[in-house]
């Protein structure tokens, strides 16, 4: 296109020297000449370079799937997402792994499961969750559920939970349990908690009572 562009801009100077427009005896009429020349030239280089640039090439399917079509805009999400997710599992979260059979069938040997560690800021835990329970710090851990409440009074008789002398219903409980144990007395800072597996005998089971401090959070389901 460029070289066509001085080609003309070649036949446009003889035609305008055949026809007066300039000749090499006036000086004026030259200058005039040539700077309609230049103008031509400027016209069709700047046309030459519209119509042959490279327009900007749109990003493949690869790079959208992989930054988007912003990659700026990708970045501050990921930037997002990064600080989220370090906050969410140092702060809130706590990730466990059960390590035994004492919540079974709820939760399975070797499971892993999140901890809400926020879960009671803003009421006490409940009868019927599922908490972690702290022994030293938050590397071991118990995982239990809690049956009684602080003030209350917890017994077993022949396998069912009785507080304050009334039965418990546990539709958690599917496992058939003997147990028989006295009465416990609550005080108002402790809570009653204990597995989901009582086909074990009392003695081989780990339960009782936890002071509040020790509860740690709700395990999310």
């Amino acid at each position: 296109m460029l070289s066509l562009s001085r080609e003309y801009i070649s036949f446009m100077a003889a035609g305008l020297g055949a026809s007066g427009l300039y000749s090499p005896s006036n000086d004026s009429d030259m200058s005039e000449s040539c700077c309609r020349i230049h103008n031509l030239r400027e016209n069709f280089v700047m046309a030459d370079a519209t119509d042959t640039g490279n327009p900007q090439r749109k990003p493949d399917w690869l790079q959208i799937i992989a930054i988007g079509r912003n990659p700026q805009y990708t970045l501050a999400r990921i930037i997002v997402l990064v600080a989220l997710c370090v906050f969410l599992f140092h702060y809130v979260l706590l990730a466990v792994k059960v390590d035994g059979i004492s919540m079974q069938p709820t939760y399975k040997n070797r499971s892993v499961n999140l901890v809400n560690r926020w879960a009671y800021l803003w009421h006490e835990p409940r009868r019927g969750d599922v908490v972690a329970i702290r022994l030293a710090g938050v590397h071991l851990m118990y995982m239990k559920r809690i049956i009684g409440l602080p003030g209350e009074t917890v017994a077993f008789s022949d396998g069912t939970v009785l507080i304050n002398g009334q039965p418990l219903a546990e539709p958690y409980e599917k496992w058939h349990c003997d147990w028989t144990l006295p009465p416990k007395k609550l005080d108002m800072d402790e809570y009653f908690i204990v597995g989901d597996n009582r086909t074990m005998p009392s003695q081989n089971h780990t339960f009782g009572v936890v002071e509040r401090f020790r509860i740690v959070g709700k395990v999310l389901l």
